[in-house]
């Protein structure tokens, strides 16, 4: 299980940490909606980037229990920081079982210490779930690909120094001609668009990415020409699992929150807290978080065992995301007027809340995969 005690000093140790340098700057960073680099180089230098990175290339060997601690922490401080676990758990692991040996010595080494911040680039301004269909090409010139095309709500998009990008590499249609090309940062013919402006998720930078004849080198190809599609569906598994924990951390925290409020607010003589109006609707809340963390708690041990999962990771994350956005509306309400309020952090909860629902295969994506593996 991943509550033993070595991971127990890295929860007390990340804890310390994020109370000295994230908690106090939350605020600052969801209003200037950027999280500064520098913020990830100290996350580095204390050893909390990729953990799980073979000790050749300077990481921890660390199993997914601590990514599991990662993403709890950082969604207790606020969901902007959804980027450092998409650099952890969702981009670098693509690096680490895809790359040869020459790309990971290249790469991870900068991924563990922050200076190399990472992105992956699906979606498209026309295409979303349906990956078969990306536009992106990526045509082989010599000893470089030349790629043209868009992608769009890319979590890390500018800070971002390696993008793993889906692109077609061949006239095959469907998922067969698709391939994982890494284009870094500084690249001719890859520019990056502004800061997308959201609902929520303020302080997580969220970017268009456009490619205009880019000169990508051949020795940046992730794997296999063609294999991408394969390789994508291979890692979103744990993607999923990943968003299934963050949103799981995310109700505990507003049930938390609210608690304490009808704890300390009164209203005709007594707090919020006496109500049985209030009581019922905490009670209520408070046991589908449980049943929640119940069911997540067993996809981690399975995932773990490297088991396949796919349709439980699916169910696990169509259902908590749901859950986590039943939450915010019950505690947001349970706040009165107050929660409405930007000071509150209920507020902020209440924003970021529903994307969760949406990134990673939309919840209606989920029940379909789920339908699939049932044989219906």
């Amino acid at each position: 299980m991943y509550v033993k005690g070595e991971n127990q000093i890295f929860r007390t140790s990340l804890k310390k940490f994020l109370e000295k340098e994230a908690y106090p700057y939350y605020d600052e960073w969801e209003a200037e909606r950027i999280i500064p680099r520098d913020f990830w180089r100290k996350m580095g230098s204390n050893g909390f980037l990729a953990p799980h990175l073979n000790e050749e290339y300077g990481g921890m060997e660390t199993d997914f229990g601590f990514s599991v601690i990662l993403i709890e922490e950082l969604e207790r401080v606020g969901a902007g920081l959804i980027g450092v676990s998409n650099h952890n758990d969702i981009v670098v692991p693509y690096l680490d079982t895809f790359g040869s040996e020459e790309q990971k010595k290249r790469w991870l080494p900068g991924c563990i210490t922050g200076e190399k911040i990472t992105a992956i680039a699906m979606t498209e301004p026309g295409t979303g779930s349906d990956l078969a269909n990306i536009k992106t090409k990526a045509i082989r010139d010599g000893d470089h690909y030349i790629v043209n095309g868009e992608k769009t709500f890319i979590t890390n998009g500018i800070h971002a120094d390696l993008v793993v990008v889906a692109c077609k590499t061949s006239t095959n249609e469907g998922h067969k001609g698709i391939s994982l090309l890494v284009v870094e940062q500084g690249t001719k013919g890859f520019t990056k668009g502004k800061t997308l402006n959201k609902i929520g998720l303020h302080c997580q930078d969220t970017a268009e990415l456009i490619f205009e004849d880019a000169k990508v080198p051949a020795s940046n190809l992730l794997g296999e020409e063609g294999r991408g599609f394969y390789y994508l569906m291979e890692k979103l598994q744990q993607e999923r699992l990943v968003v299934s924990i963050q949103a799981q951390a995310a109700a505990e925290k507003m049930l938390e929150l609210t608690v304490d409020y009808v704890k300390e607010r009164s209203a005709f003589g007594q707090t919020i807290s006496k109500f049985q109006n209030t009581q019922f609707k905490i009670a209520k809340l408070a046991t589908e978080i449980e049943l929640g963390r119940t069911f997540l708690d067993k996809l981690i041990v399975n995932h773990m065992e490297n088991k396949q999962i796919v349709k439980e990771v699916s169910m696990a994350k169509w259902w908590v995301t749901e859950m986590t956005k039943r939450v915010a509306a019950q505690c947001i309400q349970l706040f009165g007027g107050y929660g409405y309020m930007e000071e509150y952090e209920i507020a902020r909860r209440y924003r970021d809340a529903p994307v969760s629902a949406i990134y990673a295969g939309t919840n209606e994506i989920m029940k379909l995969i789920i339908a699939k593996k049932m044989t219906l």
